[in-house]
């Protein structure tokens, strides 16, 4: 009996070890190869329409998630003083094909230029914005392959590369000061890198999370 006591107790432990080997295995191959990162967003360019004039707004032809052909006319404005030459900036126009993600106008509200009535996104322009810790930037470099999963699509991966390594951690655009006390807690920053896909998908929407993995050896 206590022989075959021995037998199990050994087996246990050998399982035991093999099980902490592997898992140590694991976490050894994905530091030495790849810099990973949960905090990732499915990204895109917005650009916003704005009026070129003041003046009462007449009409809008557009929805969230319509798509749109650069220069077509989304909306008009009324004008005070009607004259040949602006009749044109009495309309406005979307500057790019894309999605309608944003209406902010109203028809009857006074509008001025600068100010947004809707923004648009080009749906095949879409990119990753990952924020890596500043103590493992050394390792990624410009053209490094990416694997992407998306929660939107848990069960699908995504290919794309390293486009860019931002210059600024995202501390330096932060609209709070840093502390000015006399304590001081260092805290790891983290740097934006941009990931384009291999292959564009516009059924990815924007601000999506992601998780990336970007091959370093």
């Amino acid at each position: 009996m206590n022989e075959k006591r021995k037998k199990i107790i050994f087996l246990i432990i050998a399982v035991m070890v093999i099980a902490f080997a592997s898992i140590g295995g694991y976490y050894w191959y994905k530091n030495a190869y790849f810099v990973s990162t949960e905090d990732a967003k499915v990204k895109g360019d917005i650009v916003s329409v704005s009026p070129q004039i003041s003046g009462k707004l007449l009409e809008i032809n557009i929805e969230e998630g319509d798509a749109v052909v650069k220069d077509q006319i989304l909306g008009r404005q009324g004008m005070s003083n009607p004259q040949e030459s602006n009749i044109d900036q009495s309309v406005f126009r979307a500057p790019i094909d894309g999605i309608v993600i944003k209406k902010q106008g109203t028809v009857g509200e006074i509008v001025s230029p600068g100010q947004t009535i809707a923004m648009l996104i080009d749906p095949n322009k879409l990119y990753i914005t990952a924020n890596i810790e500043e103590t493992k930037l050394g390792s990624i470099k410009q053209g490094q392959k990416v694997d992407i999963t998306i929660d939107q699509f848990a069960k699908k991966t995504f290919s794309g590369r390293v486009k860019y390594v931002g210059q600024a951690s995202n501390s330096t655009f932060a609209l709070l000061p840093s502390s000015t006390s006399g304590t001081f807690t260092k805290v790891i920053q983290k740097i934006p890198v941009k990931i384009e896909f291999d292959k564009s998908d516009n059924t990815l929407l924007p601000g999506t999370n992601a998780v990336v993995n970007i091959h370093i050896k």
